[in-house]
């Protein structure tokens, strides 16, 4: 990864959680639980890399991308090439364990791999697309103008937070946090109610002068 150039992995992580991209991306933390292990068997075959043609697609696993301008890389999962009287075209598709989940998080991830592949082959990409391990399907992606401009905030804001070099302090939130594998590492409960108690303390030296 080039220095100036953030993952494309990181974006999904911002969104989710900034704290959760700082801890893995600045700290160079990481923990393992049930959910990441499954998301990792998953991705064993796409992370091969490897370039097959079936019924007129090609289709290339583990594919690096870039965009200089952007400051983004990263490796795409699946990237398959649909040819028509045009050439070819590429169609990005990502690996995710689990449902569709009720947030954009993926969204943006598939989103910032065609800005790099629309970058990296002068093409405009419309769809992409996710496939989730427990229905076995895809889920097609729209790159729409409020996609992409959702991209690019969480872009700029995880550039912010890489300048920045620090680690967001921890907000607890039950249905975010206890899914999380760094849940042990991050104490959101614990840290959370420290950091309640200093701006109580703080408040109390401001009103006493």
């Amino acid at each position: 990864m080039e220095p100036d150039r953030i993952p494309i992995s990181a974006l999904q992580h911002f969104f989710y959680c900034p704290r959760q991209c700082a801890l893995i991306h600045i700290e160079r933390q990481w923990a393992e639980n049930r959910q990441t292990a499954e998301g990792r068997l998953l991705h064993e075959r796409a992370d091969n890399p490897m370039i097959e043609r079936r019924h007129g697609v090609r289709t290339v696993t583990a594919m690096p991308l870039s965009d200089a301008e952007l400051g983004i890389a990263g490796v795409a999962d699946v990237v398959e090439f649909h040819a028509d009287e045009n050439g070819e075209h590429p169609y990005p598709v990502e690996y995710k364990r689990g449902k569709p989940k009720t947030h954009q998080a993926d969204e943006v991830q598939l989103c910032a791999q065609a800005l790099c592949l629309e970058r990296m082959f002068g093409q405009s990409i419309e769809e992409g697309a996710l496939f989730y391990g427990t229905p076995r399907r895809r889920t097609l992606v729209t790159f729409d103008a409020a996609l992409r401009q959702l991209t690019l905030e969480v872009i700029n804001g995880t550039h912010k937070l890489f300048s920045s070099e620090q680690t967001p302090l921890a907000t607890y939130e039950a249905k975010r946090c206890d899914a999380c594998s760094l849940l042990d590492l991050c104490q959101p409960r614990l840290l959370a109610r420290a950091n309640n108690v200093n701006a109580w303390l703080m408040r109390q030296i401001r009103d006493e002068d």
